[in-house]
């Protein structure tokens, strides 16, 4: 797990937070406070309001193209 340092843009991310919902989209509620928008390529219902492990890469300011999401 990472800890909160300014990544730039293209780094990987790989992290354990909560799921929630973003509007029309899912976010990653961080503990420090602060989010980043999950760019999915398959929709995780099953884990909104828990803890998950996500792992893709940083394409924009606070949002992540997620490779992968999973339960912990």
């Amino acid at each position: 797990m990472r800890q909160n340092v300014i990544m730039g843009i293209g780094s990987s991310i790989e992290e354990t937070r909560t799921l929630v919902r973003d509007g029309g989209g899912f976010a990653l509620r961080r503990d420090a406070g602060g989010r980043y928008r999950l760019d999915l390529h398959r929709l995780p219902i099953d884990e909104v309001e828990k803890r998950v492990r996500v792992v893709g890469t940083l394409v924009e300011d606070e949002l992540v193209d997620v490779d992968g999401v999973s339960a912990v």
